[in-house]
């Protein structure tokens, strides 16, 4: 093999090498986990809310008629940022007392709770709240509005919501709503609407 040959030899294996270390790259930023959005930041782990102190939070139920959300004030534990969300959240999604029903499918609960700097949440629910859900556009609004309302209402920094199913986004959770963009607080639904 002449020396021209060997150098040509090489070329061609560095090559090789540059091509593979590169398709190597583009597979594992494939399998690796994305944020949902573009600038937002994961929930860093909450503190855990402070033994004891309370505050009072307007969570959401369905009306005794059935078409519309009622509110009801519960005291939740306290806690800053991001564990103040998780708190209102995991009370709204806890098991209502009669008679107070709840629209939220039975079983779901809450993974993770993401905020950004524009004032969005998103709030990864488990997939009970779309396989035990009981369909129709009326239940599915209330499902929605119940989360959505709740933070924005108590959480003045939280202007819009949007949910995620196990950690996906998800077109609907019934086939009715959209829900691929945050949608931001309505009012209209609750019986009485409470000033924000």
């Amino acid at each position: 093999m002449t020396a021209r040959q060997l150098l040509v030899a090489i070329y061609i294996l560095l090559v090789v090498a540059a091509a593979s270390a590169a398709i190597a790259v583009v597979v594992v930023r494939r399998h690796a986990p994305r944020p949902v959005t573009p600038g937002m930041a994961a929930a860093a782990p909450a503190p855990p809310a402070q033994p004891g102190r309370k505050i009072k939070a307007h969570l959401y139920y369905v009306s005794t008629d059935g078409t519309k959300l009622t509110a009801v004030d519960r005291e939740v534990a306290y806690g800053d940022g991001a564990a103040q969300a998780e708190e209102i959240v995991n009370a709204q999604l806890a098991a209502a007392a009669p008679p107070l029903v709840s629209a939220i499918p039975p079983g779901t609960t809450l993974r993770a709770i993401y905020l950004n700097d524009k004032g969005e949440a998103y709030v990864d629910l488990s997939k009970e709240v779309s396989t035990m859900h009981t369909g129709g556009t009326l239940d599915e609004l209330l499902t929605v509005y119940t989360i959505v309302d709740a933070l924005t209402t108590n959480l003045p920094a939280i202007n819009s919501v949007q949910l995620l199913v196990d950690g996906k986004e998800v077109e609907t959770l019934a086939g009715h709503i959209d829900l691929r963009q945050p949608l931001e607080q309505d009012l209209s639904l609750v019986e009485q609407p409470v000033k924000p």
